[in-house]
């Protein structure tokens, strides 16, 4: 496992598995190098894993024990600090090394800006990537940065993957125009209805990669995040149309991004460790 670029960090409360055993194998990106406003998505992964401390572990609404749910957490990929592309290409090896040691395991991002995101999905190589973001990604560059977090969709667009966007509320003309040209459908968040989302997705072909940047959510519910963006979605918006997907798309892998923060139990942390939690249940049920 030489290729695993990772060091072992605060680990989920409940006892772990092996890779070649688990069914979901956790893998922490804590990278913010190219956050452009608020910085701390470095303590991200952390943050959400302490987070995790304070949640039951049974999902009332699948009758899932996520402690009977057999999860690997090889720790935190050791960044190139200040460098995006050279920490990526880790990602991109430890993801693929991941996938050699047991290729039925769903691997689990926690991020980390979203720059990261290209990581798993290159590795993984979706057919899809539905993401719920704030902001459409899709800037050719940002400060002179391909690789800033501001351009990971269009980076993954590029790749020649189905990309769709939900609870979108920021973008400049030129993206609105690239998704126009490239095909690529967004909802804005003013507008979103799981039902919009339905039409959307079911087009798209599979294997489907899931990407959620926490700024999605209203913003009372995620003030540590590196962008923020008021009018957000509600929790419950998300859930259920995640769980429509997990029940009608096959999902090859997923991430939380952009948590930031610099104090355990943030409010932050503590939506996107109840996430964590609600994602890996749907797909154990």
């Amino acid at each position: 496992m030489e290729l695993l670029y990772t060091y072992e960090t605060l680990k989920l409360e409940f006892p772990m598995s092996d890779i070649d055993k688990a069914d979901f194998v956790i893998l922490g990106i804590p990278f913010d190098g190219t956050t452009s406003y608020k910085p701390g998505t470095r303590f991200g992964p952390t943050l959400i894993r302490q987070a995790t401390l304070n949640l039951e572990s049974y999902i009332l609404d699948y009758d899932v024990d996520i402690a009977d749910v057999k999860i690997a957490d090889v720790g935190d990929l050791a960044i190139v600090a200040g460098n995006p592309l050279e920490t990526i290409k880790r990602g991109i090896e430890t993801v693929e090394e991941i996938k050699k040691i047991n290729p039925s395991a769903i691997p689990v991002v926690l991020g980390g800006e979203h720059s990261m995101t290209f990581a798993p999905v290159k590795a993984l190589t979706p057919k899809s990537y539905v993401v719920f973001d704030a902001h459409l990604d899709l800037r050719e560059s940002y400060e002179d940065n391909p690789w800033n977090h501001a351009c990971v969709a269009r980076r993954i667009s590029e790749l020649g993957i189905k990309v769709a966007e939900f609870g979108i509320r920021s973008g400049t003309k030129e993206e609105v125009e690239y998704a126009k040209n490239a095909g690529i459908p967004w909802v804005h968040a003013r507008d979103y209805t799981v039902e919009k989302l339905k039409k959307i997705v079911k087009e798209l072909p599979e294997p489907v990669y899931v990407s959620i940047d926490i700024d999605v959510f209203d913003l009372s519910m995620v003030p540590s995040t590196g962008t923020p963006e008021a009018g957000g979605l509600r929790f419950w918006e998300v859930i259920e149309a995640l769980e429509w997907l997990v029940e009608n798309k096959k999902i090859v892998g997923f991430d939380i991004m952009e948590v930031a923060g610099t104090e355990l139990g943030d409010i932050t942390a503590l939506t996107a460790a109840k996430l964590l939690f609600y994602l890996i249940g749907m797909l154990s049920k």
